[in-house]
């Protein structure tokens, strides 16, 4: 190890979180040393990169990579331990391990890439609401779904209520039909399947604005998907959801999909952040105002094509993995740093039976639909987003592709 060995740490171990540290690792061997001159140490509190995107499919428990296959390869340092705070001053992270012993971890460079988690709803009998922000609470509703048969029959067995109609709810209120019509086939006794929609808003999709709403309102017409708009839950048992109109929907299943916050963790950065908790970073993701440290990913805002902004998405997530690794690298090193430029804006929804629809640009002009946008869909879901495992050499050229495309 070299006399003045350096330590980046990255907090995450999502896709932002993998990519830093493989473009930090990338950076420093490129740059001509051995890359002993740089130590990459990565804290994530699971074993596994999970691929959050896919949680809304059938059996969610497969979708994970193990971090050792990505990292392990490449050298990066693995601590399995959760976060519980940063002091920027003294360029210290506190942790507590998985046999509860606490950490300390020095840094000269930081990354925090948390990531963004669901903010739970507050309403009686809102604890026995589901939702897919996480690979334990996926599996959680998958299984409750195939135990569905089991259950004495009601009106309302069969019936799905997904709350908030944005990008999460749309995609997981289109493939819950089938989900549960397959496993209704199986039940001699089966009620009729529904799904019901619920948003506080007028529209589906508010945050996808006028371009793919004809298609999304089709797929909700084709899948006879039930809306309510402009409501939202008042309270919910284990039989039925009361909805703040007053209308009792019997329901056994309730998903929960509306509002997403950035981890609590930005909070203990001592910087600017949005009404979603992210850190206001500048073109190379330096969070602004604190020294060495840098945000990736959706603890970060940062500026994107166009005049407009990063959002929570695997799209933004990982290109700023790339660059923020980059760029502590460089830094340490004394390089060039990289402007972030991430690929054009596209947004690839997936409508289930009903295909689904591709959109490019911040207006999301529609460029595919049906089985077209449907095939791109599975190739993003199954291919694109998996980094290469096992192979250090693959990773690491990725790692330096800061494009998409």
């Amino acid at each position: 190890m070299g006399k003045f060995m350096k330590d980046v740490l990255v907090i995450g171990g999502g896709f932002a979180g993998v990519w830093s540290a493989a473009g930090a690792v990338r950076a420093a061997r490129e740059a001509g040393g051995p890359g002993d001159d740089i130590r990459v140490t990565l804290v994530s509190g699971g074993d596994d990169l999970v691929i959050r995107p896919r949680l809304y499919e059938e059996a969610p428990e497969g979708m994970r990579v193990a971090l050792d296959r990505i990292l392990g390869p490449i050298g990066v340092r693995r601590v399995t331990a959760t976060v519980t705070g940063i002091d920027t001053e003294a360029h210290t992270v506190r942790a507590v391990g998985r046999a509860g012993e606490e950490l300390d971890l020095a840094y000269d460079k930081l990354v925090l890439a948390t990531g963004s988690q669901l903010v739970q709803p507050d309403f009686p009998g809102s604890r026995g609401v589901f939702d897919v922000d996480t690979l334990a609470a996926a599996a959680g509703l998958d299984n409750h779904l195939r135990r569905l048969p089991e259950q004495a029959s009601s009106p309302g067995r069969y019936t799905a209520v997904v709350v908030g109609a944005g990008f999460t709810g749309l995609e997981i209120a289109t493939a819950l039909g089938e989900r549960l019509r397959a496993i209704a086939d199986r039940d001699s006794a089966a009620e009729d399947v529904r799904v019901v929609l619920v948003d506080r808003a007028d529209v589906v999709g508010p945050e996808l604005g006028p371009g793919p709403r004809p298609n999304i309102d089709d797929a909700i017409d084709e899948l006879t998907i039930e809306l309510r708009l402009g409501r939202t839950v008042a309270s919910a048992t284990r039989q039925d959801v009361t909805l703040s109109d007053g209308e009792v929907i019997p329901a056994a299943t309730v998903v929960w999909t509306a509002g997403m916050a950035a981890s609590p963790l930005t909070a203990q950065i001592p910087g600017e952040r949005d009404r979603l908790g992210r850190l206001g970073v500048d073109a190379h993701l330096r969070v602004i105002g604190v020294p060495d440290v840098y945000a990736a990913g959706d603890t970060a805002l940062a500026p994107a094509e166009d005049g407009y902004s990063t959002v929570q998405s695997c799209q933004h997530a990982l290109p700023m993995g790339k660059f923020a690794g980059h760029n502590v690298a460089a830094d340490i090193l004394g390089n060039t740093l990289l402007p972030f430029t991430p690929d054009p804006y596209v947004t690839c929804l997936d409508l289930g039976p009903a295909g689904a629809v591709f959109t490019q640009g911040w207006d999301r002009k529609i460029a595919l639909t049906g089985e077209e946008a449907k095939d791109l869909k599975r190739n993003i879901n199954a291919i694109w987003i998996y980094p290469p495992i096992d192979d250090a050499e693959q990773l690491l050229a990725q790692a330096g592709r800061f494009s998409n495309g």
